[in-house]
Protein backbone atom coordinates (compact mmCIF):
# COMPACT_ATOMS: atom_id res chain seq x y z
CA UNK A 1 0.00 0.00 0.00
CA UNK A 2 1.36 3.38 -0.89
CA UNK A 3 1.86 6.12 1.64
CA UNK A 4 -0.72 8.17 -0.29
CA UNK A 5 -3.41 5.49 0.11
CA UNK A 6 -2.66 5.14 3.83
CA UNK A 7 -3.00 8.91 4.20
CA UNK A 8 -6.27 8.93 2.24
CA UNK A 9 -7.70 6.11 4.31
CA UNK A 10 -6.76 7.75 7.58
CA UNK A 11 -8.03 11.13 6.40
CA UNK A 12 -11.38 9.55 5.53
CA UNK A 13 -11.57 8.23 9.07
CA UNK A 14 -10.80 11.68 10.46
CA UNK A 15 -7.24 10.73 11.41
CA UNK A 16 -3.99 12.11 10.06
CA UNK A 17 -0.87 10.72 8.50
CA UNK A 18 2.14 12.52 7.16
CA UNK A 19 2.33 13.37 3.46
CA UNK A 20 0.06 12.81 0.52
CA UNK A 21 -2.65 14.98 -0.92
CA UNK A 22 -6.11 13.61 -1.69
CA UNK A 23 -6.36 11.81 -5.02
CA UNK A 24 -8.13 13.83 -7.69
CA UNK A 25 -11.72 12.87 -8.37
CA UNK A 26 -13.58 13.17 -11.62
CA UNK A 27 -15.28 16.52 -11.11
CA UNK A 28 -18.08 15.88 -13.60
CA UNK A 29 -19.33 13.11 -11.34
CA UNK A 30 -20.14 15.59 -8.58
CA UNK A 31 -21.08 18.78 -10.35
CA UNK A 32 -24.52 19.93 -11.28
CA UNK A 33 -27.89 18.65 -10.23
CA UNK A 34 -29.12 15.09 -10.73
CA UNK A 35 -30.38 15.79 -14.24
CA UNK A 36 -27.02 17.26 -15.27
CA UNK A 37 -25.21 14.20 -13.93
CA UNK A 38 -27.67 11.89 -15.69
CA UNK A 39 -27.10 13.76 -18.95
CA UNK A 40 -23.30 13.58 -18.55
CA UNK A 41 -23.42 9.84 -17.86
CA UNK A 42 -25.82 9.26 -20.76
CA UNK A 43 -23.34 10.98 -23.09
CA UNK A 44 -20.50 8.87 -21.71
CA UNK A 45 -22.53 5.68 -22.19
CA UNK A 46 -23.38 6.62 -25.78
CA UNK A 47 -19.68 7.21 -26.41
CA UNK A 48 -19.01 3.53 -25.62
CA UNK A 49 -20.06 2.63 -29.14
CA UNK A 50 -22.60 3.24 -31.89
CA UNK A 51 -24.52 0.12 -30.89
CA UNK A 52 -25.56 1.62 -27.53
CA UNK A 53 -29.23 2.55 -27.66
CA UNK A 54 -29.99 6.10 -26.50
CA UNK A 55 -33.02 5.07 -24.42
CA UNK A 56 -31.03 2.30 -22.70
CA UNK A 57 -28.20 4.72 -22.02
CA UNK A 58 -30.66 7.17 -20.47
CA UNK A 59 -32.31 4.51 -18.28
CA UNK A 60 -28.93 3.17 -17.20
CA UNK A 61 -27.70 6.66 -16.31
CA UNK A 62 -30.86 7.53 -14.38
CA UNK A 63 -30.63 4.33 -12.31
CA UNK A 64 -26.87 4.69 -11.71
CA UNK A 65 -27.15 8.31 -10.56
CA UNK A 66 -30.40 8.24 -8.56
CA UNK A 67 -30.83 4.78 -7.03
CA UNK A 68 -27.58 4.92 -5.00
CA UNK A 69 -28.89 8.08 -3.35
CA UNK A 70 -31.94 6.10 -2.22
CA UNK A 71 -29.74 3.29 -0.91
CA UNK A 72 -27.57 5.80 0.96
CA UNK A 73 -30.65 7.01 2.78
CA UNK A 74 -31.91 3.48 3.41
CA UNK A 75 -28.50 2.30 4.66
CA UNK A 76 -27.90 5.49 6.70
CA UNK A 77 -24.71 6.37 4.84
CA UNK A 78 -23.80 9.84 6.09
CA UNK A 79 -20.02 9.54 6.45
CA UNK A 80 -17.12 9.30 4.02
CA UNK A 81 -16.68 5.78 2.57
CA UNK A 82 -13.94 4.43 4.83
CA UNK A 83 -15.57 5.79 7.98
CA UNK A 84 -18.85 4.16 6.95
CA UNK A 85 -17.00 0.90 6.20
CA UNK A 86 -15.69 1.01 9.78
CA UNK A 87 -19.28 1.28 11.03
CA UNK A 88 -20.41 -1.69 8.92
CA UNK A 89 -17.46 -3.84 9.96
CA UNK A 90 -18.17 -3.08 13.62
CA UNK A 91 -21.91 -3.72 13.36
CA UNK A 92 -23.04 -0.11 13.66
CA UNK A 93 -24.56 -0.14 10.15
CA UNK A 94 -25.88 -3.05 8.13
CA UNK A 95 -24.80 -2.07 4.60
CA UNK A 96 -22.68 0.36 2.66
CA UNK A 97 -19.48 -1.50 1.76
CA UNK A 98 -18.43 -1.31 -1.89
CA UNK A 99 -19.79 -4.80 -2.49
CA UNK A 100 -23.24 -3.71 -1.21
CA UNK A 101 -23.32 -0.82 -3.69
CA UNK A 102 -22.11 -3.15 -6.46
CA UNK A 103 -24.67 -5.86 -5.72
CA UNK A 104 -27.54 -3.37 -5.53
CA UNK A 105 -26.55 -1.47 -8.67
CA UNK A 106 -25.86 -4.63 -10.66
CA UNK A 107 -29.26 -6.07 -9.67
CA UNK A 108 -31.07 -2.82 -10.56
CA UNK A 109 -29.39 -2.62 -13.97
CA UNK A 110 -29.78 -6.35 -14.65
CA UNK A 111 -33.54 -6.00 -14.03
CA UNK A 112 -33.66 -3.59 -16.99
CA UNK A 113 -32.79 -6.45 -19.39
CA UNK A 114 -30.43 -4.23 -21.34
CA UNK A 115 -29.89 -5.27 -24.96
CA UNK A 116 -27.10 -2.93 -26.05
CA UNK A 117 -25.16 -2.58 -22.79
CA UNK A 118 -23.26 -5.39 -21.03
CA UNK A 119 -22.79 -5.50 -17.27
CA UNK A 120 -19.50 -6.53 -15.68
CA UNK A 121 -18.11 -6.66 -12.16
CA UNK A 122 -14.66 -5.13 -11.81
CA UNK A 123 -12.22 -5.91 -9.02
CA UNK A 124 -9.28 -3.88 -7.80
CA UNK A 125 -6.73 -5.10 -5.26
CA UNK A 126 -8.41 -8.53 -5.26
CA UNK A 127 -5.24 -10.09 -3.91
CA UNK A 128 -5.41 -7.93 -0.78
CA UNK A 129 -8.69 -8.42 1.08
CA UNK A 130 -8.16 -5.35 3.28
CA UNK A 131 -7.87 -3.08 0.24
CA UNK A 132 -10.19 -4.87 -2.17
CA UNK A 133 -12.61 -2.73 -4.12
CA UNK A 134 -15.41 -3.91 -6.38
CA UNK A 135 -17.72 -1.99 -8.68
CA UNK A 136 -20.08 -2.28 -11.63
CA UNK A 137 -18.67 -1.70 -15.10
CA UNK A 138 -20.81 -1.23 -18.20
CA UNK A 139 -19.65 -1.66 -21.78
CA UNK A 140 -21.24 -1.67 -25.20
CA UNK A 141 -22.73 -5.11 -25.96
CA UNK A 142 -19.99 -7.63 -26.74
CA UNK A 143 -17.13 -5.38 -25.68
CA UNK A 144 -14.73 -6.31 -22.86
CA UNK A 145 -14.84 -4.77 -19.42
CA UNK A 146 -11.66 -2.83 -20.16
CA UNK A 147 -13.54 -0.89 -22.85
CA UNK A 148 -16.23 0.12 -20.38
CA UNK A 149 -17.26 2.74 -17.87
CA UNK A 150 -16.88 2.24 -14.15
CA UNK A 151 -19.98 3.14 -12.11
CA UNK A 152 -18.85 3.62 -8.51
CA UNK A 153 -21.36 4.99 -5.97
CA UNK A 154 -19.05 4.06 -3.05
CA UNK A 155 -15.97 6.13 -3.87
CA UNK A 156 -17.17 9.70 -3.32
CA UNK A 157 -19.51 8.69 -0.53
CA UNK A 158 -23.18 8.87 0.35
CA UNK A 159 -24.26 7.31 -2.93
CA UNK A 160 -22.91 10.07 -5.15
CA UNK A 161 -21.83 8.39 -8.37
CA UNK A 162 -18.27 8.54 -9.63
CA UNK A 163 -17.90 7.33 -13.19
CA UNK A 164 -15.10 7.14 -15.69
CA UNK A 165 -13.33 4.90 -18.17
CA UNK A 166 -11.96 1.75 -16.55
CA UNK A 167 -8.54 2.27 -18.12
CA UNK A 168 -8.34 5.92 -17.03
CA UNK A 169 -9.19 5.45 -13.35
CA UNK A 170 -6.74 7.64 -11.40
CA UNK A 171 -7.12 5.58 -8.24
CA UNK A 172 -7.54 1.87 -9.03
CA UNK A 173 -6.43 -0.73 -11.55
CA UNK A 174 -9.26 -3.08 -12.49
CA UNK A 175 -9.53 -6.72 -13.48
CA UNK A 176 -12.38 -9.01 -14.40
CA UNK A 177 -14.21 -11.48 -12.20
CA UNK A 178 -12.81 -14.25 -14.41
CA UNK A 179 -9.22 -13.10 -13.78
CA UNK A 180 -9.84 -12.99 -10.02
CA UNK A 181 -11.40 -16.47 -10.04
CA UNK A 182 -8.47 -17.84 -12.04
CA UNK A 183 -6.04 -16.40 -9.53
CA UNK A 184 -8.07 -17.84 -6.63
CA UNK A 185 -8.06 -21.29 -8.27
CA UNK A 186 -4.27 -21.08 -8.68
CA UNK A 187 -3.91 -20.14 -5.01
CA UNK A 188 -6.09 -23.07 -3.91
CA UNK A 189 -4.12 -25.47 -6.11
CA UNK A 190 -0.83 -24.11 -4.80
CA UNK A 191 -2.03 -24.59 -1.21
CA UNK A 192 -3.47 -28.04 -1.96
CA UNK A 193 -7.04 -27.04 -1.07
Amino acid sequence: MTRRRVALGLAALGLSAGGGAPAPQMSFAETGNGEARIAALTRALLALGPEVDAQEAGRTARIAVLRPLDWAEEWQVVDPPLKHNFKVIHGLREKGLCRDWTNALYAALHAERLRTIDLHVGFSNARNVRLEHVSVVVSARGRPMEAGLLLDPWRIGQGRLWFGRVTEDPRYEWETLEAVRAWQAQQKARLGL
